[in-house]
């Protein structure tokens, strides 16, 4: 059952950044980050959710789970570093609409991006506290209008990406749920340094500085017992 799980959760196993971001761009597909975390409680709700999208290894417990499956050559593919691979990769070329954060968090993440990659292309920008469903329809009707190439919604996993699926069959495009990314892009919230990103020990980091996420933590040590145990 568990190795079922690992099966259907992880739908695809990039060996680089640019062949992901690619792949995205000639299926229009919705970017759905995997880690270990929603492997383990994965269900068939969000298992069915990730296989109509695209899965990709966001955390370094889904990279090992792959090696597992006989993929050795994928590459973790944090998916705060990623939206901005494809900003970097196609911000001359393509437009883009951002939803998500507060209201001044989104503000500051687009004055940032306008400092950072010149010539960019916004068609618009929103907060991520969508109320009612006729925001949501003002929203969907927005970008209907705008018709950008890429939308990053950054509201947190399942509801950005339930989010997005409802807006793509409005608008075909490169979606990305980005959780909390734009805290992250704007300083307002401090990722690890580079030595523990590079050795894969964010997740230690968080927890030294951040100790009550040790209740999430058990949960993660399951995970790579039961990885180590060939149960996925």
């Amino acid at each position: 059952m568990q190795s079922q799980a690992l099966n259907k959760v992880i739908t695809y196993a990039p060996k680089s950044r640019d062949q992901l971001i690619d792949y995205a761009f000639e299926y229009h597909k919705i970017l759905v980050a995997v880690n270990a975390e929603k492997i383990l409680h994965a269900t068939d709700q969000s298992r069915a959710l990730i296989n109509r999208n695209l899965g990709y290894p966001d955390g370094i417990g889904a990279v090992w789970a792959l090696h597992k499956k006989g993929h050795k050559d994928v590459v973790k593919i944090p998916g705060c570093e990623l939206w901005l691979d494809i900003v970097k990769k196609h911000h001359k070329t393509k437009s883009f609409y951002l939803v998500g954060g507060k209201q001044e968090v989104i503000k500051e993440t687009i004055v940032k991006l306008k400092e950072d990659f010149k010539g960019i292309t916004i068609c618009n920008y929103r907060n991520g506290y969508i109320k009612t469903d006729e925001e949501e329809k003002a929203l969907i009707e927005d970008i209907v209008k705008h018709q950008p190439d890429v939308v990053f919604v950054a509201m947190g996993s399942p509801k950005q990406e339930l989010l997005m699926e409802r807006i793509q069959l409005k608008h075909k495009a490169v979606y990305q749920g980005l959780g909390g990314s734009f805290d992250v892009y704007t300083g307002n919230v401090k990722r690890a340094p580079k030595w523990w990103v590079k050795n894969n020990l964010e997740w230690a980091y968080r927890l030294i500085n951040q100790p009550a996420r040790i209740k999430r933590q058990i949960h993660l040590v399951r995970f790579f017992i039961n990885l180590h145990l060939n149960r996925y």
